[in-house]
């Protein structure tokens, strides 16, 4: 059979336990020291861009996306209206055709990030574009009805592992079927 502490010791410890709880031995540092060579990079800033004309048919490129399953719209970005800003944000206008021919509208960004962000600036409606309102960069999203945006961030406008995106003409081959898969996979070519 155990044997309880006596009384007396076990009243000692729990009177001491919460003095003892609230003080520290040790004095914290304010912060750990950092290499001296190590800067703190600028913090990352969009710039305003006005949004761009209505699109003309021959201004259009189809793209393919991978999926599984079929998509019942075909996709088309606005080449003449691709463009890379000082930002790094490529921006376009995506044209969601489905088969009887309605037509959605959009006018994107896409962040080559680890792991990509997107921005919707406006929709499209009666040949304009109606901004929205406060619009906010989003992580992209796997589901298969937005699969278009994570192929282009993968296969068409970023360069695979380094994060940044392509020169446009790059861009405008791959979005036209001219550049090797093997192109698109960060590795070099042989």
């Amino acid at each position: 059979m155990r044997r309880l502490l006596p009384l007396p010791i076990a009243l000692c410890l729990l009177t001491s336990y919460p003095s003892a709880a609230g003080e520290n031995a040790f004095v914290n540092d304010p912060e750990p020291p950092g290499p001296s060579n190590i800067t703190e990079g600028t913090p990352w800033t969009e710039i305003q861009r006005p949004l761009p004309p209505w699109p003309k048919d021959s201004d259009l490129v189809e793209f393919q996306i991978d999926s599984p399953a079929k998509s019942p719209f075909r996709f088309y970005i606005d080449a003449k209206n691709l463009e890379v800003g000082a930002d790094q944000v490529v921006r376009y206008t995506l044209v969601a055709e489905t088969a009887n021919g309605t037509r959605n509208l959009s006018v994107e960004g896409l962040r080559c990030t680890p792991r990509g962000k997107y921005k919707i600036y406006a929709y499209g409606n009666a040949n304009r574009f109606a901004p929205v309102e406060a619009a906010d960069w989003q992580p992209l999203s796997f589901m298969p009805s937005e699969r278009y945006r994570e192929d282009l961030w993968r296969y068409h406008f970023c360069i695979p592992r380094e994060f940044r995106p392509r020169p446009k003409k790059d861009m405008l081959r791959s979005l036209r079927g001219q550049i090797a898969p093997r192109q698109n996979t960060g590795f070099q070519a042989d």
